[in-house]
């Protein structure tokens, strides 16, 4: 049987590579390491290390940010399912997957995710004293919960951590290699062709609102998934995965950046006086919860349109011959240049890396005798320097290291 293939964009102009959406992706990550420093001292989140005093400042600063980010990250790797399903067809574009996101989420399963785990049973308890060593084994003692599907592999101290992102991910991935072989042929080609269209008309672009909204409201969050609901992410990862496939909706997003920013800020507004009164926002199903949920589901999609097209603009003004973000093709890259593509080449390593980093150097602080302020800006700082050493000297530096932990070699 020949191989299935993606069909080219509709218009016949391959989408180009966009800088902005790694920008962001490393925004985002690097971000993390703040968001995840200030739970420490978050009153509402159970964090692995907890400071004894806390507040809500954290939560609702936070909020800004969860609205958005992790729904970027799975709209921009949607994006690149579709650039890469495009060039090595389903059954590569699988083994790439498994290769990229699966081997990292397994080695770090065996040498990274234990060590939060432990540290949260020493820091609840003064007088929990069990070495690594020997809670190293409990953490494998697992069994399978089929019903929490794709976290499956359940234990009392077993967890995904962090990497649910990178296991969703992979999981999702799947889908649109499966759509590709079942699909007739042409039938997404047309399907795309009138969805492309379609967002010719002002506002159109945010449709996509309403079904996310809709999971928000009727099926709830998931607080271990970043304030969204594990279903919510895969919508968000198939439309990023359309959206690269026809330049009519990036044009889309340009025209109406500035009206979807606009509205996103006014629904975030108004979900938050319901979820600051109801009691657990979360997951109840009184009114005032589930219209929250919507507002908030409706928010997301809005600022992911606002931001990409925002950014997406700054970047098709014409540069100054002076200040090309560029480097000449005859010279050498210049520093800045430099510095993207190793940041870009970084994401994955350094979202592996992040939490654990954090959850260590945390347990050393929070028993110091400081402000809170200090002990955060500490946290932070000494994170990010070791993430990034972790990064430089451990993993980007050898063909096996770059493999176990998702790189290019």
């Amino acid at each position: 049987m020949a191989e299935a293939r993606v069909e080219p964009a509709v218009d016949g102009v391959r989408p180009q590579r966009r800088p902005e959406l790694d920008a962001l992706r490393m925004l985002v990550v690097i971000g993390l390491v703040f968001f995840h420093s200030a739970l420490v001292f978050d009153t509402e989140d159970d964090f692995y290390v907890k400071n004894a005093e806390t507040s809500d400042v954290p939560t609702i600063v936070g909020g800004l940010g969860v609205v958005w980010a992790m729904p970027m990250l799975f709209l921009v790797a949607g994006f690149g399912a579709w650039h890469s399903l495009h060039r090595r067809g389903p059954a590569g574009f699988v083994v790439e997957r498994l290769r990229r996101l699966g081997v990292p989420l397994l080695f770090a399963l065996v040498t990274l995710l234990p060590v939060p785990q432990w540290l949260r049973r020493r820091a609840a308890d003064p007088g929990y004293h069990e070495s690594y060593r020997h809670f190293w084994p409990r953490f494998f003692d697992v069994h399978l919960e089929p019903a929490k599907f794709p976290f499956v592999v359940q234990g009392e101290d077993f967890e995904t951590g962090h990497l649910w992102f990178v296991l969703l991910l992979l999981v999702f991935s799947l889908v649109p290699a499966l759509l590709v072989l079942r699909l007739p042929r042409g039938l997404g080609r047309r399907a795309l062709d009138r969805l492309a269209g379609a967002v010719r008309r002002r506002g159109v672009i945010l449709l996509p609102t309403v079904p996310v909204a809709l999971i928000c409201a009727l099926v709830g969050l998931e607080k271990n998934y970043a304030a969204w609901h594990r279903w919510a992410y895969l919508l968000f990862f198939l439309y990023g995965f359309v959206v690269a496939a026809d330049e009519r909706f990036r044009t889309a997003m340009r025209r109406d950046a500035g009206r979807a920013a606009g509205l996103g800020l006014v629904l975030y507004l108004a979900a938050l006086p319901g979820f600051l009164a109801a009691d657990d926002p979360f997951t109840d199903r009184t009114a005032l919860a589930i219209g929250a949920r919507a507002l908030y589901g409706a928010a997301g999609w809005c600022w992911l349109v606002g931001i990409l097209g925002l950014l997406d603009r700054r970047g098709r003004r014409p540069a100054r011959t002076d200040a090309s973000p560029l480097p000449a093709a005859e010279g050498p890259p210049d520093r800045r240049t430099r510095v993207y593509g190793y940041l870009a080449a970084a994401v994955l390593p350094l979202y592996v890396l992040h939490q654990p980093i954090v959850v260590a150097v945390a347990y050393g602080v929070v028993g110091w005798d400081a402000p809170v302020a200090v002990k955060y800006v500490v946290i932070v700082a000494a994170s990010l320097v070791l993430t990034l050493a972790a990064y430089d000297l451990l993993v980007r530096r050898t063909r096996v290291t770059r493999f176990l932990f998702g790189m290019r070699a």
